[in-house]
């Protein structure tokens, strides 16, 4: 049986019990008080009741503290039997006392049920209770000393397991050791390899700019050349475009003084005429005008020259204010 069941067990005695128990009390109240009431004064009649409550909490005591000693595994002693036996023979007296002075054998035995039935059911609980607690302290022993058992193992086999772990890690270890030293190995290898090649890759790297330090050199020499070439040529070129700018300049210089000398001889002869008495054409008035004005000639004296009115010959001089430059460049421009 599992626990649950002898707890079901247990409850149904408890349950079972305590009916019985409670049963014999009513029968006990019930037939114990008109016994005592006969056998007291009539003024005290109302005490018979208390009797058959005395007897009775007496069993419930000896009934529910039986229970719990037997629960715990105790022993009251000698007291509790004493007491137990004393209170199921009160109660069985009490009951079949008015049968008993009546001689009355039926009635003695029907009364003699309730008690004989409470003080059975009193021992045997109590039985029932002790064979129950040793029950379980035995199931309770005998788990204890399976789980110990399983414990035992379970170390064992935690042990076994640790030292298997153990075992591999060594074996895990020693290979992991093997490895880096193997793999130390093939790394130094790679190292020297590597290390050969980055030699050569020195070696052909600095022969590489070995070459192309020579061929920069080359290349810087002929690129001097080409500038020194270029910067003679640009010279050349430079001193030849200065020598025509000269030139063109004493050429234009030329020009110029020759155009100021011929405005000027134009001007001098247009001035040389002397004042007219006929208006000259208009085109050639204006050349008179600029002329004079070139000259610094009143507007008198220019009208006089061309033959045109004093107003005429000012709007053209305002015109040569606003317009065009004074002197030579003035007649150059108006003979031109």
């Amino acid at each position: 049986m599992n626990s649950v069941q002898i707890r079901s067990a247990e409850r149904a005695l408890s349950v079972g019990t305590w009916m019985i128990v409670g049963g014999a009390m009513l029968y006990s109240i019930l037939t114990v008080t008109p016994l005592m009431a006969k056998h007291t004064d009539e003024e005290w009649d109302w005490t018979a009741p208390i009797l058959p409550l005395v007897v009775d909490a007496a069993v419930v005591i000896v009934v529910r503290l039986d229970s719990v000693l037997a629960r715990l595994g105790g022993d009251g002693g000698r007291w509790p039997i004493a007491l137990r036996w004393m209170t199921g023979c009160m109660t069985l007296a009490l009951n079949i006392a008015d049968s008993a002075l009546k001689r009355d054998l039926v009635g003695v035995a029907v009364h003699a049920v309730a008690p004989l039935l409470l003080i059975v059911t009193a021992e045997t609980g109590l039985a029932y209770r002790r064979a129950i607690t040793a029950a379980l302290a035995a199931h309770e022993t005998r788990q204890r000393a399976e789980r110990l058992e399983r414990e035992k193992a379970a170390e064992q086999q935690r042990e076994a397991a640790e030292k298997r772990a153990r075992e591999e890690r060594e074996h895990a270890a020693a290979l992991a050791r093997e490895q880096r030293e193997h793999e130390a190995a093939l790394a130094r290898e790679r190292a020297e390899r590597e290390e050969a090649a980055r030699r050569e890759e020195r070696e052909r790297t600095a022969a590489r700019e070995r070459a192309e330090l020579e061929a920069r050199e080359r290349r810087e020499r002929e690129r001097e050349q080409q500038q020194r070439e270029r910067e003679r040529l640009e010279r050349e070129a430079a001193e030849r475009r200065e020598r025509e700018r000269r030139e063109r300049e004493a050429a234009a210089r030329r020009e110029q003084r020759e155009r100021a000398e011929r405005a000027e001889r134009e001007r001098a002869a247009l001035l040389a005429n002397g004042p007219v008495t006929e208006k000259l054409p208009e085109d050639h008035a204006r050349k008179v005008v600029h002329a004079a004005f070139g000259d610094g000639l009143p507007v008198r004296a220019a009208a006089d020259l061309c033959g045109w009115s004093i107003g005429w010959v000012s709007a053209r001089y305002q015109e040569l204010r606003d317009n065009a430059p004074s002197g030579p460049r003035a007649l150059e421009g108006a003979t031109s």
